[in-house]
């Protein structure tokens, strides 16, 4: 029986070879990680010899060589027959009464009930390696009952080694098709049904970012989630944060959760879906607690294999305990350099058609071929654009003739969005309704090159593709590179780009994008006039019943995730900088800004902290930068106060942070500047005793410099940093930054532009310098040029301002 059988207890990770790559990694969590507190499910596994024995015993061994001989390898153009030849070989096959008995009596063993519910799932001995990634090739069986459903499951898990897919998979991978054997792993069903389940991975599996645990979950068995029949919800743990114990999770995202799959009411139909009842979807699938689990798991599966990994896990509706299911090796961005990047980038904009998640960052043109099955493969030609209501995995040899793929159905963990990172192409999964507003034969551009959500524009849009290689790139010394951002769905992957922190996070990218509801709207919400405008903050906001909290924890997940994606490196915060005009935009806002002439130079940053009519919204940013620091450990978070007229200004904004809970000093807490008027360089020595540092806003100090309104297109000519009266003033505010012994930076673009400007900069020994992404390079280079000639400019140079001090 031991040559036939292996429970889950007698399996190890070195036994691949006999039960495969699922089944060996079952078997070693089991038998190495139940004693860390992993709940696995007990089962057993048929091993490689069964198999022969089964094909030996039926004498159809050789027959099924000689079908795979007849296999047209150039154009695969009879591969369904030859596959359907093949599994009716194996289903219309005896199953050797020892290998029977022994299954039945390995089933036996497995619980007390006398027909336990079984998972009966396929593992071939070349599944899941890293060098042959494809899982999902063969077939797998949920609530299998009784001895003879049992039976009939497992040789039907033995022909679906000769899958259409699986056929195709080996074919393209290499393998010889003959030296494969199946083994089936039979494992207790944990009741989902009742409860939910899901998958994860020990990184963040659009970047590759190391520091992230992704976790996606739907309500009932997990086969929703892996087919992409539903959107399921997602969770972001951050790892430093896990293990110092504190508030790990950073990002939430609820999923429409439309279906559960739940057990079906007989041996025919074993597995349902129904609808999901409303109430669930709008609820998560996992408290606080379970994900902190999961997540704990993760890490220990993770540091046990030595490698990322990606895994399914289950809740039980009965006893309320989570498992793990399943665990094998991440291979995607195991196979990458993350130091090497091919940047896309959209120059024109068409209509856009539909939009949903995006699964890489690149950019494809072609046509779109909306196919209902893979029984439609004929019609796509090499290059064409699948569209498609959802993908599994017969569809695997069908998509690797497109050059990107659109569903309307899915989530980044879905069938779809694994392949798509598999083949390197683009992917928009979850677009709803891509197979009703695209046309067959449509040319169509797909773009995943613009954040976390894809568009598909009609037409063949431009677009420039850079490649890039950070590996040979040399950081400056004296001088830190910084990077601008704005939006958290992209600072995983700009992790990854040469910095030394982030210089300059644009919290109004959040607001405008992510909260879209002005602060005060929240805060007066019960006393809205404004019908329209509390209807939509209804809609936003309705699992909040504190409408305030709401803007809270979106402000801080996504504050939390840019801090995240760059720890331990210093993020420099700016508190909002939206301007009258701007602030009005937002729902509800127009009730609560007043009417400005220029509003670029009137009630904006520092002053609007300590008024009456924003005070109460200022609290609720200083609520979200204490969330992200305190609570959630992030303290490379630095805050910087934008537009700071005076230095009395200056004093109430930090006494007004010290009453919200923002103290100077305490955690580590740095509060910078914008230096950005004149007053900040003339009164700079004054401004450091209050501040920890400056950041020089080139833009506007140079706009109030010469007097000139950048939003004005009549005098916009004369806008130039490079203008000598506003180096003047730059110069200075570094030169005086200096000799208070008070940390100082730029941001902007000049430096990047301007080989001259950099020079300039690293003259007069700036500290840091932040440019936008797609600058930073000839930045760098820029920098690097100047250290080569630098002049130390010293406190020699006098300001022509002194004799006004």
């Amino acid at each position: 029986m031991t040559s036939l059988i292996r429970k889950f207890s007698t399996i190890g990770i070195t036994d691949t070879s006999v039960v495969g790559g699922k089944n060996s990694s079952l078997g070693e969590m089991f038998t190495q990680l139940s004693a860390r507190g992993i709940r696995v499910p007990n089962g057993f596994a048929t091993t490689a010899d069964a198999f022969w024995k089964f094909l030996d015993a039926n004498e159809i061994r050789e027959p099924l060589k000689l079908l795979l001989l007849k296999l047209d390898r150039r154009n695969f153009s009879n591969l369904k027959e030859i596959g359907e030849a093949a599994r009716k070989l194996i289903l219309e096959a005896k199953m050797p009464d020892t290998l029977s008995e022994a299954i039945v009596s390995a089933y036996k063993e497995l619980s007390e009930d006398e027909s336990p519910a079984v998972a009966v799932r396929s593992s071939a001995t070349a599944e899941d390696l890293p060098e042959a990634s494809f899982a999902g090739q063969h077939e797998s069986y949920l609530n299998i009952q009784g001895k003879s459903a049992l039976l009939s499951a497992v040789q039907k898990c033995f022909a679906s080694l000769y899958t259409n897919r699986a056929i195709k998979y080996r074919e393209d991978n290499r393998f010889e098709h003959a030296k494969i054997a199946l083994s089936v792993g039979i494992q207790i069903m944990v009741r989902s049904d009742k409860a939910c389940s899901g998958v994860g991975f020990t990184l963040e599996p659009e970047s590759g970012f190391r520091d992230i645990i992704h976790l996606a979950g739907v309500w009932g068995l997990g086969e929703n989630i892996v087919q992409g029949t539903v959107t399921p919800d997602e969770f972001l743990v951050f790892k430093p944060s896990l293990i110092s114990g504190k508030r790990a999770i950073v990002q939430r995202k609820l999923g429409e959760k439309a279906k559960t799959m739940v057990y079906g009411k007989s041996a025919e139909e074993p597995v349902i879906n129904i609808d999901t009842p409303l109430e669930k979807r709008e609820q998560f699938v996992l408290n606080d607690e379970e994900i902190m689990k999961l997540s704990d798991w993760a890490m220990l599966i993770e540091e046990h294999y030595r490698k990322p990994m990606d895994f399914e896990w289950a809740k039980d509706g009965i006893s309320n305990q989570l498992y793990i299911i399943q665990a094998r090796p991440e291979t995607v961005h195991a196979r990458r350099n993350p130091l090497l990047i091919t940047e896309f980038k959209l120059l024109e904009k068409g209509k856009q058609l539909v939009s949903g998640e995006a699964i890489g960052s690149r950019i494809a043109i072609g046509i779109a071929r909306i196919l209902d099955s893979p029984k439609d493969a004929e019609k796509l030609k090499t290059g064409e654009i699948v569209v498609t209501d959802l993908t599994s995995p017969d569809w695997d040899p069908v998509l690797k003739k497109a050059s990107a793929i659109i569903t309307n159905k899915g989530g980044r963990t879905s069938h779809a969005s694994i392949i798509a990172r598999e083949l390197g192409v683009p992917a928009i999964v979850g677009s709803q309704n891509a197979t009703t507003e695209i046309s067959d034969g449509q040319l169509i551009t797909v773009s995943c090159c613009e954040g976390k959500t894809g568009y598909v524009y009609n037409g063949k849009l431009k677009f420039e593709e850079n490649k890039l290689d950070f590996s040979d790139v040399k950081m400056p010394e004296g001088t830190e590179v910084m990077l601008i951002i704005a939006d958290p769905e992209k600072a995983f992957k700009l992790s990854f780009y040469p910095n030394d922190g982030v210089g300059l996070l644009r919290i109004e990218f959040i607001i405008n994008h992510s909260i879209r509801i002005h602060p005060m709207a929240l805060v007066n919400f019960d006393h809205l006039q404004d019908k329209e405008a509390k209807k939509q903050i209804e809609i936003l906001t309705h699992h909040y019943s504190n409408k305030k909290q709401y803007f809270i924890d979106k402000l801080a997940e996504g504050v939390a995730t840019i801090a995240a994606a760059f720890y331990p490196k210093d993020v420099i915060v700016r508190m909002s900088d939206f301007k009258t005009n701007e602030y009005a935009n937002l729902v509800g806002g127009a009730a609560f800004e007043p009417q400005e002439e220029n509003p670029m130079i009137g009630f904006r940053g520092a002053s609007r902290y300590y008024n009456d009519l924003y005070k109460d919204g200022f609290r609720l940013e200083c609520e979200a930068m204490k969330q992200v620091r305190d609570e959630m450990g992030l303290t490379n978070v630095k805050l910087m106060v934008p537009f700071c007229r005076t230095v009395d200004e200056g004093k109430k904004v930090i006494h007004v942070m010290q009453q919200n809970g923002l103290v100077q000093g305490k955690n580590g807490l740095e509060v910078y500047v914008m230096a950005e008027i004149p007053s900040n360089v003339i009164q700079a020595d004054e401004f450091a005793s209050v501040f920890d540092g400056f950041s020089i806003g080139s833009n506007d100090l140079t706009q109030l410099t010469l007097g000139i309104d950048r939003d004005s297109a009549l005098v916009a000519n004369l806008f130039s940093e490079q203008n000598k009266s506003a180096k003047l003033m730059i110069g200075m505010m570094i030169l005086r930054a200096k000799q208070a012994g008070t940390r100082i930076g730029l941001c902007g673009q000049a430096p990047s532009d301007f080989p001259e400007f950099a020079r300039f900069l690293v003259d007069h020994g700036i500290d840091s310098i932040s440019f936008n992404p797609d600058a930073v390079i000839k930045g760098i280079e820029n920098i690097n040029k100047a250290k080569k000639t630098q002049k130390n400019i010293t406190k020699t140079l006098q300001s022509p301002l002194n004799h006004l001090m």
